[in-house]
């Protein structure tokens, strides 16, 4: 029986959240999500919780996507992280400082961004082999 890959999604934009969010649930993915990066932060910091990847928006209330992806990388290196946003001129720049793995502008192409999630888990998958 093969586990399903379980995602954290963070976005305070409510629709873009439900979106991604029915999206991946169709697909058998286990979602968790919050709407803001502080929330996030607290939903990482829970002991038993495993996530194999997360997405989130980089311009949030509390803590912010980057402030996030800082957090996540220092506590959990190998775990993959897909910023999203739809603001600024070269949001990719800062994500990249903040060792986002991919970086997408919305809007964006749901295939595209689940494209990047299976290449992402499955070259971390055969790292952990």
């Amino acid at each position: 029986m093969t586990r399903s890959i379980q995602l954290l999604i963070i976005d305070d934009n409510t629709e873009v959240l439900e979106s991604l969010e029915k999206y991946f649930l169709k697909k058998g993915f286990q979602v968790t999500s919050a709407s803001n990066g502080l929330d996030a932060v607290k939903i990482l910091e829970e002991e038993n919780r495993h996530f194999d990847l997360i997405i989130t928006d980089l311009i949030m209330p509390n803590i912010s996507g980057l402030g996030l992806i800082s957090i996540s990388k220092r506590k959990y290196p190998d775990l993959p992280v897909i910023a999203i946003t739809g603001w600024g001129e070269h949001p990719e720049t800062l994500a990249t400082e903040a060792h986002a793995d991919v970086v997408l502008e919305k809007p964006f192409e749901l295939s595209k961004l689940d494209r990047y999630i299976t290449e992402l888990i499955s070259s971390r998958t055969n790292k952990a082999v």
